[in-house]
């Protein structure tokens, strides 16, 4: 059966995490799409800086994770920096740990 976006989310959200914020990249505000379609999955994310030292293990963190969870889909992650990222994009509760 075909995950939702939202199982691919879920799976993220408990599996991958900033390690330098201790945040997981949903709620972070990272993740921008989900796209599920037969046999794929495609992500489309940012890091909160085009400087971040994380630019190459993060994504690549995120494709692992989906590629050993959905064995069997073709997992392309694309790392975007439009829109730029922001602290408004952090959900709620990341944004109270920040006092944001």
């Amino acid at each position: 059966m075909k995950p939702s976006a939202e199982e691919v989310r879920a799976v993220l959200r408990d599996r991958v995490y900033d390690p330098e914020l201790g945040i997981n990249v949903v709620d972070l505000g990272l993740i921008y799409d989900v796209q599920v379609e037969e046999g794929r999955i495609v992500v489309d994310m940012t890091l909160t800086t085009p400087a971040c030292p994380l630019a190459a293990s993060l994504p690549a963190e995120v494709e692992q994770v989906l590629r050993e969870r959905f064995e069997g889909y073709d997992v392309e992650v694309n790392l975007v920096w439009e829109p730029r990222w922001t602290p408004e994009r952090m959900s709620k509760e990341a944004r109270e740990m920040f006092g944001a």
